[in-house]
C-alpha cells in the first residue's frame, strides 16, 4: 500500500502544536483513534512500544510513528504537520516537524514493511516536502498524498 491508499482527507493535521514528541503521540494517536475507531490509549502505548525500540525519527525533520495492533483491521495512516520542530531523538539529531503515523494490523505481515517503505520513500521526495511544510490546509495536504510523487510505483 502506498501513502495515498493510507490516508484519508480527515487524517491530516496540518497545524499540530506540540511541545515534546510525547505530546506529539498523544496528540497523533487521538487523530488516529477518531479516524480508525481504535483506542487511542491502545494506539500510543503500541507507538511508545516501538519508539523504545530506537526512534522512527528518520532524518530530514521527518518521522514515521508505527505500530502493530490485534484490533486494527486495515492498514492506515494519520499525518501531522507541526506547528514548530520538536525533538525526536531523531537518527540525524534534527528536530522533527512532519510526522506519518502508520497503524497495521498485527496480521500485516510484509503488507506492514511495504507500506512503511513506500511512505519513507515517499517523503525523501524534496518537492513534496517542501510543500507539504509550506501548506496548512489540510485538504491541499491530503491532495498532495493523493498525487503522490511520480517517482514512487504504487
Amino acid at each position: 500500500m502506498s501513502p495515498k491508499e493510507l490516508i484519508t482527507a480527515d487524517a491530516v493535521i496540518p497545524a499540530l502544536r506540540a511541545a515534546n514528541k510525547k505530546q506529539v503521540m498523544l496528540e497523533i494517536s487521538e487523530r488516529a483513534a477518531e479516524v480508525s475507531g481504535l483506542g487511542a490509549r491502545e494506539i500510543f502505548d503500541a507507538l511508545i512500544q516501538r519508539e523504545r525500540l530506537g526512534s522512527t525519527g528518520v532524518g530530514n525533520g521527518i518521522a514515521i510513528p508505527h505500530g502493530k495492533l490485534s484490533k486494527a483491521s486495515d492498514l492506515f495512516g494519520v499525518f501531522a504537520r507541526l506547528e514548530k520542530p520538536v525533538d525526536f531523538e531523531s537518527l540525524d539529531g534534527q528536530p522533527v516537524d512532519l510526522v506519518f503515523l502508520l497503524i497495521a494490523p498485527e496480521s500485516a505481515g510484509a503488507d506492514h514493511l511495504t507500506a512503511l517503505a513506500r511512505t519513507a520513500r515517499m517523503l525523501r521526495d524534496p518537492a513534496l516536502v517542501a510543500k507539504l511544510r509550506a501548506s496548512r490546509d489540510p485538504m491541499a495536504i491530503y491532495a498532495l498524498f493523493s498525487q503522490g510523487p511520480r517517482s514512487v510505483a504504487a
